[in-house]
């Protein structure tokens, strides 16, 4: 893999993939009188009782890479107790490092060297919230009072998201950042001057553009995106334009790795075909369309895994494809003779390359194995010498830690599901208690290796199994396409309640021993094992799960709306169909809790972006209503998964009481006081939490009839807003004109309202076509970077959208009549009979997000008001959400005499523009018959 590619990929997997686990520090066997013995019986003996530092404590080193140059090595180690950057010469003790970095709050998890071997770039966020930013740290700058080089914020954008999109080798003083600030779904493309933090837009992505790629002299190339239909895109950089060069299918899959050595074809890895399953590597032509397969996996079993590049010649110099466990194959004499020494000098275990020097001589490689997290060398490729670096976890004994097992089982409906097994040591596998650990994703995998978790509760007594079940990557795109639309009862939940009678027709489990227990898919799965299974389980640990499928999809970034077509909405369904939405309901455990019969022990982080607190406060609250047993924590500081030390002690220090308590395992009593003072600084008493109201009034609001408007009061006017907007942070100013007048559409009398809105950065038109009397949308036509044509009915909207070349047609099947969104509300506003005390709910179809909406009109009181356009007499009108979603709720002031046009509002712009608000102010007026004082 290329430097940059595997920049790309560390940051990847270190910070933006959800992560269950924090390595350990210090090991030690428990005292007896520290340990609570298990209440079942073991044919056998079991190992000694580790501390669970050893486990999830920090470690002393971790994640070393080697500087360009080869004279230094960087890694992670803590430095004021928190895990932080430190370099130290490559031919220096490690006791002769410096920390570089010194983050007092979060860990340093991303991190890598500039070509120059002169900086440190790193990224991080703030308490799990994912809004990355990237600093620099000049190795030679002055030390601060920290102890450490100044680090300098290169993306200081409040609320803005970083994604590092390359490092070019030939310029060592620039990186390539993709930033969400002006559009928090769409990440423009900037070049950054390291030294002096100024910034280049190079791409202004309007096009939903998800990936950038550049070739080997650091040139954009080629982009990628969703298409309306889900698929993906390959598109060619063509000056100012972009050309389709490549694309899938939502069936299939397909990506660009990097560019070949000569410039013109670039590796991609892709299943696209009709005839193909498995992911291959091919080379393509981005400017003939002439592609060529690579090589496909050698066993036919799985995808193609990835690739390793030669530094000094970027040719391809070997394969990997992960099976049961990781194969390698070289595509080079020399690296062939390589990978030869290396198997006859490391230990037993699957070996990595992890980083090299320019010139290719020096690489890190690491081996591990599933009792040993990883020892890691120098390898010399031109003396064929091999250095020990140090041991990932050197207080692991290996000989006490359990192996884990590849093993497949057959589902219900005949298909072959892969799992591991990991049984404890010293026991036989027979009756007992045991766990399901359920992977996240869930488009991901569990694979072979060390795993804390794992060998944590193999260490306490239980027997550990690891399904892929189907939609699990790496085993082919039937495999994967086998899952959807099947989560929680179908297919998916199938594969992991047979895996658990599997291990009990096999005797390996005791039947009334099992827990369960995953972290974000892996606890949805938890979650609807206890609802849908409730005999099958006695205890579960949900770990931010999701617990109702609606409210987890409306909630999710700004950021992921542009490719939520191909994964939720195609693999698990879109809440804006109803009947789709009922079925989402269906197979959300938060409807049917009652069901469930185990105890809980519910985990989260405040500030979790992807799966939001709320999901499991609702099942948490739900739980407690119904007097069933439920325990709770969430710690403030984190996100989606745990990354602080202190944290991750006690949780496990909680799991492991609770799981003894519930299932039968050992576990260890005793705790430190800081530990013991952490737990119960992130327990929640369950009769805290409040539950989002749901009534039935937001039910009857889905086709309840419309508010009876009065079109006679309108008048023909022209009236200019001013906007301001707040997104994460960021401002931007609009000014719309609207004006209002007499029209015909198909024989039919209307008013015609026309929206002309500017800003520094675009100008937009907005013609909505009304019925004169009811107000009731006829037609709508927008245009500005697109074209949306729309024509309403009582049943149905129908029209098309139109950008950048590309055209969706719209099809929306309504329940009931709805307004239009926007000026629509607003003029059906104008003609209702507002006075105090009024209420009534509204549903208007929002093009833009193509859905429904929902909200709940409630006058409440009255005053006057001064704005640009002068001063008023108003009412207060407040716009709260029915369905969960609260785009375009908050406080209007209205002209308390009709037409009661909008003088002021606070308006919310919900999640899809990354929780933002607008404030509309009244600055001038025309013709209207309100009273201007």
């Amino acid at each position: 893999m290329s430097t940059t590619l595997r920049i790309c990929a560390v940051l990847m997997l270190a910070c933006l993939s959800f992560s269950l686990w924090a390595p350990p520090a210090l090991a030690q066997e428990v005292p007896d009188d520290e340990i609570r013995a298990a209440s079942v019986e073991f044919d056998g003996e079991l190992p000694p009782l580790f501390d669970r530092q050893m486990f999830f404590g920090d470690p002393q080193y971790s994640g070393s890479q080697l500087s360009p140059n080869g004279e230094m090595i960087a890694f992670r180690q803590p430095y004021k107790d928190v895990m932080n950057v430190w370099v130290k010469g490559i031919d220096e003790p490690f006791s002769e490092a410096e920390p570089v970095t010194a983050d007092t709050t979060r860990p340093v998890s991303g991190y890598f060297w500039t070509h120059d071997s002169e900086r440190i770039l790193y990224v991080q966020d703030k308490g799990g919230n994912e809004n990355f930013h990237v600093y620099a740290v000049d190795l030679d700058a002055e030390r601060t009072e920290m102890g450490v080089p100044p680090a300098r914020n290169l993306t200081p954008y409040e609320g803005a998201r970083a994604s590092i999109a390359n490092v070019p080798e030939e310029q060592p003083n620039v990186i390539y950042v993709g930033l969400n600030d002006r559009s928090p779904q769409n990440f423009d493309l900037y070049k950054i001057e390291i030294d002096s933090g100024d910034r280049e837009l190079i791409f202004k992505n309007d096009e939903g553009i998800g990936s950038y790629t550049f070739d080997l002299k650091g040139n954009l190339r080629l982009v990628s995106k969703q298409t309306s239909t889900g698929g993906t895109e390959i598109l060619r950089v063509d000056g100012d334009s972009l050309t389709s060069v490549y694309e899938c299918s939502v069936e299939e899959s397909c990506g660009v790795i990097r560019f070949h050595p000569d410039g013109e074809r670039v590796y991609m890895s892709t299943n696209k075909g009709p005839e193909v399953d498995l992911q291959q590597l091919i080379l393509f032509n981005p400017d003939t369309g002439e592609s060529e397969v690579v090589e496909s996996d050698p066993e036919g079993n799985v995808d193609f895994g990835g690739a390793e590049f030669s530094p000094v010649t970027d040719e391809l110099i070997a394969t990997y494809y992960v099976g049961e466990r990781v194969r390698i194959y070289p595509k080079t004499e020399q690296f062939a003779g390589d990978l030869e020494f290396l198997r006859g000098e490391l230990p037993e275990g699957d070996i990595s390359f992890q980083g090299s020097t320019e010139d290719g001589r020096l690489w890190k490689v690491v081996s591990s194995s599933d009792v040993n997290p990883g020892i890691v060398y120098l390898f010399d490729r031109e003396a064929q010498s091999i250095d020990k670096l140090y041991e990932t976890r050197p207080e692991i004994p290996n000989d006490h830690m359990a192996e884990m097992q590849p093993i497949t089982y057959e589902a219900r409906d005949g298909l072959e599901i892969p799992a591991y097994l990991t049984v404890p040591k010293g026991v036989e596998a027979e009756s007992l208690p045991t766990v399901i650990y359920v992977h996240g994703g869930p488009w991901a995998r569990d694979t072979w290796g060390y795993s804390p978790y794992v060998q944590f509760l193999a260490n306490r007594g239980y027997a550990v199994l690891q399904p892929n079940f189907r939609s699990s990557t790496g085993y082919g795109q039937d495999f994967l396409n086998a899952g959807n639309r099947t989560w929680g009862r179908g297919a998916m939940q199938h594969d992991i309640t047979d895996g658990v009678q599997y291990l009990i027709d096999q005797g390996i489990a005791d039947p009334d021993r099992v827990a369960i227990f995953g972290g974000s898919y892996g606890g949805y799965a938890t979650l609807a094992g206890v609802t849908f299974t409730p005999d099958l389980y006695a205890a579960a640990v949900p770990y931010v799960a999701p617990s109702n499928l609606i409210t987890l999809i409306e909630s999710f970034p700004a950021y992921w709306r542009p490719f939520l077509e191909g994964t939720w909405y195609k693999r698990v369904g879109d809440p804006e169909v109803p009947e789709e939405r009922e079925d989402l309901k269906e197979r959300s455990p938060l409807f049917y809790a009652d069901q469930i019969t185990a105890p809980l022990l519910v985990v989260h982080g405040a500030n979790d972006p992807r799966v939001k607190q709320q999901e499991s406060d609702q099942i948490v609250a739900t739980l407690r209503d119904q007097g069933h047993p439920v325990e709770y924590i969430v710690a403030p500081d984190e996100g989606h998964g745990f990354r602080n030390e202190d944290n991750n002690l006690a949780l496990a220090a909680k799991m492991e009481a609770f799981l003894a308590e519930h299932v039968g395992g050992r576990y260890q009593t005793s705790t430190t006081d800081d530990i013991d003072q952490r737990l119960a600084e992130i327990t929640v008493d369950p009769s805290t939490v409040e539950m989002p109201e749901t009534s039935d009034e937001a039910e009857a609001s889905k086709t309840s009839a419309l508010p009876d408007a009065d079109g006679s009061v309108i008048q023909p006017t022209t009236v200019e807003y001013t906007t301001s907007l707040s997104i994460q942070g960021r401002s931007l100013e609009l000014t719309t004109t609207r004006t209002i007048a007499e029209a015909m559409h198909e024989d039919q009398s209307a008013w015609r309202i026309v929206d002309d809105i500017s800003s520094p950065m675009m100008n937009a038109s907005d013609t909505l076509i009304v019925d004169r009397a009811t107000l009731r949308p006829l037609a709508r036509h927008v245009k500005g970077q697109g074209t949306v044509q729309l024509s309403y009915s009582d049943d149905a909207i129908t029209g098309q959208m139109q950008a950048m070349g590309q055209s969706m047609d719209i099809d929306k099947s309504l329940e009931a009549p709805v307004l239009a969104s926007g000026s629509g509300m607003e003029l059906a506003m104008a003609g209702l009979p507002l006075e105090e005390g009024y209420e009534t709910t509204l549903r208007t179809f929002n093009y833009q997000q193509q859905n429904v909406r929902r909200v709940k009109l409630a006058v409440t009181g009255s005053g006057t008001l001064d704005v640009g356009a002068g001063s008023f007499e108003t009412l207060t009108v407040e716009v709260t959400a029915l369905d969960g979603n609260d785009a375009g709720t908050g406080t209007y002031h209205v002209m308390a005499d009709a037409p009661h046009h909008v003088v002021k509002a606070d308006v919310n712009l919900g999640a899809a523009m990354g929780g933002g608000t607008a404030t509309v102010e009244l600055t001038a007026t025309g013709t209207t018959t309100s009273e201007s004082r």
